[in-house]
């Protein structure tokens, strides 16, 4: 793609991104250092960039920091609810949640105690995954599912997508009760509701649209973070049985 770099780096980049950037560089590292603030997807894209602009070092802060001022803005809240025959007066419904899914352009993490083949978000991250253009992560809990659909199924009906499971650590077992959706690194979803048909139409549940990009990525790290820890990748062999 052509066109100025600065200018590219600036659509390319997220608030909490260009301040780690520039946090990073400004306290005397290097520049493959640095770039380990960036998904290792989008790492290469950003580093070019960055090597074409000139931007190596301690030069590249004070743009780094014009980016992240430019991108702030004030975060958005809205209600999100479950009720009965839809009688919620503010905000949305669970239910339109997976039209914010199906609008995903780079990611999607979530993270979900029950996933039910009713769920509108079976679907959905089914589509989003398979178009091989957006990132999908899915955190469960491997003892959730008595009536449903098993770690190893999700996977099985995600393959473009990396499931992770809670396992054992040492003589006790982690529970994923973090219900929540992350998209494009923008905008979280933090909701009482499971990845079911009741959660999404039947139950009383709320929860919040919150669009903040440096709130957003926090809780995509914290879980990241998290992994060699609580939980466990679905391998492929699992797969088959």
């Amino acid at each position: 793609m052509d066109g100025d770099p600065v200018v590219r780096l600036g659509a390319a980049l997220s608030v909490a991104e260009a301040a780690q950037l520039a946090s990073w560089l400004a306290g005397g590292a290097t520049l493959p250092k640095a770039l380990a603030a960036i998904g290792p997807e989008r790492r290469p894209m950003v580093r070019a960039l960055l090597l074409k602009a000139g931007l190596t070092g301690a030069n590249a802060v004070p743009v780094l920091r014009a980016i992240e001022g430019a991108h702030s803005q004030e975060r958005a809240v809205h209600p999100v609810w479950t009720v009965p025959g839809a009688l919620a007066d503010y905000g949305h419904l669970t239910a339109s949640v997976k039209n914010l899914v199906l609008a995903a352009r780079e990611s999607v993490v979530c993270s979900t105690f029950n996933f039910q083949r009713s769920s509108a978000m079976w679907a959905a991250l089914a589509d989003v995954a398979g178009r091989g253009t957006v990132a999908v992560t899915v955190y469960l809990d491997t003892h959730a599912a008595t009536s449903g659909p098993s770690p190893t199924e999700v996977a099985a009906h995600l393959p473009g997508a990396r499931v992770y499971r809670t396992r054992a650590v040492g003589n006790r077992t982690y529970r994923n009760h973090a219900k929540f959706i992350a998209l494009d690194r923008q905008v979280l979803i933090v909701t009482s509701a499971n990845f079911s048909a009741s959660a999404e139409k039947h139950n009383i549940e709320f929860g919040l649209v919150v669009r903040d990009p440096a709130l957003t990525q926090m809780v995509q790290k914290q879980l990241f973070d998290l992994q060699p820890a609580i939980y466990e990748r679905v391998a492929i062999s699992d797969l088959s049985g």
